[in-house]
């Protein structure tokens, strides 16, 4: 869990680093390249990789069962200029940036998963910098303030709203999934005005709202939030799940005043226009158990 206040006044907080820490991107790029050689031929033996490096794709990659390189959606970026305006391409899409390089083994971990990731999520962004590429990439490196890789950014609308570094590939996935998320059965509320109407039309059908409060900086919102997109597809026919986020706006906030929510995440219960109840926390199982709870099953913890 993790008070509002504290959230409000603070950074991001970190995720759990992988077993190897990341690597610092600004020093002399080692003369093996790990992450390039075993990315797809679009990125291979590029021109404007660091000097000094013979890049050639291996026979693993060119065996490769993957799609071709040019259906590969992650866009690699060169400088300050096209990184801007890729931002602005993007309009209100998410967008994912890797920031890698070459001599990074957890650059080369990841940067597959990313790939896929992009084939599987056609509505958000994904970009590549190389920081060890040239100067201009290692100089939009320093303005964007990302001195280790892999680092991730997310951004919304050009606004900055995650920072992730160090992350393995679940993770990933949660956070593209949380930020991102536009076409699963979880209602997206932007205001008072639209969790009032959500609670309106379920009066005559009586079903349960579960109503997942939390703020865009929340690493235990970000952890459970998977979990309420799974069990919104699985309990359709029975349960209504909607997600607000308290820091969106005005309005949002002081819902989560008026309803006296003080950590986050908080799942309220609501049930024939009356909150029935609320359970703060991340816990997958606990939640569960709530939502059973709520739906008249009887739980034993």
């Amino acid at each position: 869990m993790a008070a509002i206040t504290n959230f409000l006044l603070s950074k991001p907080p970190s995720s759990p680093s992988l077993p190897k820490q990341p690597t610092p991107l600004f020093f002399r790029p080692a003369t093996i390249p790990s992450l390039l050689t075993k990315l797809s031929p679009r990125l291979v033996g590029r021109p404007d990789c660091p000097r000094g490096l013979t890049l050639r794709a291996t026979a693993s990659t060119q065996k490769s069962s993957s799609p071709p390189a040019s259906d590969e959606r992650v866009q690699q970026v060169h400088s300050a200029e096209e990184f801007d305006e890729a931002l602005r391409a993007a309009k209100n899409r998410l967008v994912v940036v890797e920031y890698a390089a070459c001599h990074s083994e957890s650059s080369s971990r990841m940067y597959p998963f990313m790939v896929e990731l992009s084939r599987q999520c056609s509505d958000v962004v994904f970009l590549l910098v190389m920081g060890d590429e040239s100067e201009a990439t290692r100089e939009l490196c320093r303005r964007e303030k990302v001195d280790k890789a892999p680092h991730f950014t997310f951004y919304k609308s050009m606004e900055r709203v995650h920072d992730e570094e160090g992350i393995g590939p679940d993770q990933l996935v949660g956070d593209v999934l949380y930020y991102g998320d536009s076409h699963s059965a979880v209602e997206q509320l932007h205001s008072r005005e639209d969790v009032e109407k959500l609670i309106e039309g379920h009066k005559a059908d009586h079903k349960l709202i579960v109503l997942d409060v939390g703020l865009k900086h929340c690493g235990p919102c970000v952890k459970v939030y998977p979990t309420v997109v799974k069990l919104s597809r699985q309990m359709s026919d029975l349960v209504v799940f909607a997600r607000m986020n308290g820091d969106e706006n005005e309005s949002c906030m002081r819902f989560l005043k008026d309803m006296d929510v003080i950590e986050v995440p908080t799942f309220l219960f609501i049930r024939d226009g009356e909150i029935r109840g609320r359970y703060v926390g991340s816990g997958k199982g606990e939640l569960v158990g709530e939502i059973l709870r709520y739906q008249g099953v009887r739980v034993t913890y």
